[in-house]
């Protein structure tokens, strides 16, 4: 009896002392993170103490005071307490200098600093490749959005002959038709008295555009079941991807794809790649017919999806299937997305300031005529026009922000220093809501008065906007 009882008490100190193994290398590791944690934010402390902050909590940073406010409103609070930059807590052991002024952001730009993988490593799923990998090492499958160093200034090369003057001539044209096809629209909606919500309506126009211009593909993209499919997934990526950069916990790529919204991302991004796909699938079956290649290749300038095709890289090889599409993934949502959110909010500026959008209309009728449609000589012949759409881009910038991970230490005019590896976001927004830049930045498009000054009689600096 005894014996039998020591065998099977045998098993049970085993369990046991694997379980006490496993407790103690667990709390063991939780010890260690605690202090790898606690080292990055004694890091972040010393960094950042040249930089003052509004007051944070240890845990959540700036998160509860984003959760009251409106996050512009806040800024604009923020701006005017702390000139220049300041110190913005993500979290309790993540902070970025927010950055604002002219002379600092042209210290930045001035340098060749690479995105900061933690923003732009979220969208690698949607114009990357999957899973992503760090953007400090990016290899195939990055479009030049997400590109660094060397790499991206091969791709940009690459890709600038698709932006020159002579091939965007010709597409003023072709800009015109697809923004006829929106307003026609526009025009049956309201005999129906119906409630318009632009923004839809213009991404579908600037897709249209941008797939005619850019990817030779044409057709009346404006009514397509597929287009408007792609619309709302790249409004849904937008949305998901802004949320992610938010929450702590889905900063980890293992946890994030087992929650729904990670599982809504994917299912997005996948819409999205189905999308391009079928418009690279479609242009190299042109370019397989007959004569068509070489009809190409004789072209003085070529669309920017041709360039890709035909582009020879290293060792004379053509792009990877991954590189052609992360570009296509790049430019398809770039080209359509930032000029529609531009767009719309131009034309909120001006319904909104009903002298100012008087002036435009009279200024374009009395160009163009009675019917007549623009051209780009037309482009350079309406300055009043051409000030408040400048001055709504001010107000509204497409893009609010970019990121930048220090890659050696910087100290800027006036003696304040960052060390290397840290984050800064240069603000678009902020700079041009910065009272020490623009005087009464609110004032709005009254701006665009009627001399059109300069900046200089503005009283403000070269740098004061950026795109």
């Amino acid at each position: 009896m005894s014996v039998s009882l020591l065998s099977l008490t045998r098993p049970l100190d085993t369990v046991s002392g694997l379980l006490q193994l496993a407790f103690l290398l667990g709390l063991a590791l939780l010890l260690l993170k605690a202090a790898q944690l606690y080292q990055c934010r004694q890091w972040l402390l010393k960094a950042v103490q040249q930089f003052p902050s509004p007051p944070s909590h240890w845990l959540f940073g700036h998160k509860r005071e984003l959760q009251k406010e409106d996050e512009l409103q806040l800024l604009l609070k923020w701006i005017e307490d702390f000139p220049c930059a300041f110190s913005r807590w993500i979290w309790g052991t993540e902070a970025e200098i927010m950055i604002y002024d002219p002379d600092y952001m042209k210290l930045i730009l001035g340098r060749s600093d690479p995105k900061s993988d933690g923003s732009y490593r979220l969208m690698a799923p949607w114009i990357g490749p999957f899973p992503p990998t760090p953007l400090t090492h990016c290899g195939p499958g990055y479009g030049l959005l997400l590109l660094n160093g060397e790499t991206w200034f091969q791709h940009r090369q690459m890709l600038t002959p698709a932006f020159h003057y002579d091939i965007l001539k010709p597409y003023v044209r072709l800009m015109a038709d697809s923004v006829q096809v929106m307003l026609d629209k526009w025009e049956e909606l309201l005999t129906q008295n119906s409630h318009l919500e632009i923004f839809e309506h213009v991404s579908l126009m600037t897709l249209d555009t941008i797939m005619k211009c850019a990817f030779s593909y044409q057709g009346n993209h404006q009514a397509d079941r597929n287009s408007q499919s792609y619309i709302q997934a790249i409004r849904d990526l937008n949305n998901l991807v802004f949320a992610r950069m938010r929450n702590v916990f889905y900063q980890k790529d293992f946890f994030y794809w087992l929650t729904s919204e990670g599982r809504r991302n994917h299912k997005a991004c996948q819409l999205a790649h189905q999308h391009t796909d079928r418009v690279i699938k479609r242009r190299k079956a042109q370019l397989q017919e007959e004569g068509e290649l070489e009809k190409i290749r004789n072209k003085r300038h070529l669309d920017f999806l041709d360039i890709l095709l035909l582009a020879k890289v290293e060792n004379g090889r053509g792009l990877s299937d991954k590189d052609l599409r992360a570009e296509v993934d790049t430019f398809m949502f770039e080209g359509h997305d930032t000029t529609a959110s531009g767009i719309s909010w131009i034309l909120y500026a001006l319904a909104t300031h009903r002298e100012h959008q008087q002036r435009c209309r009279e200024e374009i009728q009395s160009l163009l005529g009675d019917g007549a449609s623009i051209t780009w000589e037309h482009l350079d012949q309406m300055p009043y026009t051409t000030m408040c759409i400048k001055e709504a881009l001010r107000l509204y910038p497409p893009v609010p922000g970019v990121g930048r991970e220090l890659s050696k230490p910087i100290t800027f005019p006036d003696g304040r220093s960052l060390p290397k590896g840290f984050l800064v976001l240069l603000s678009f927004y902020a700079l041009h809501h910065n009272p020490n830049v623009w005087p009464n930045p609110e004032v709005s498009l009254h701006r665009a008065m009627l001399s059109c000054p300069s900046q200089e009689d503005q009283g403000t600096a070269s740098g004061s906007t950026l795109p």
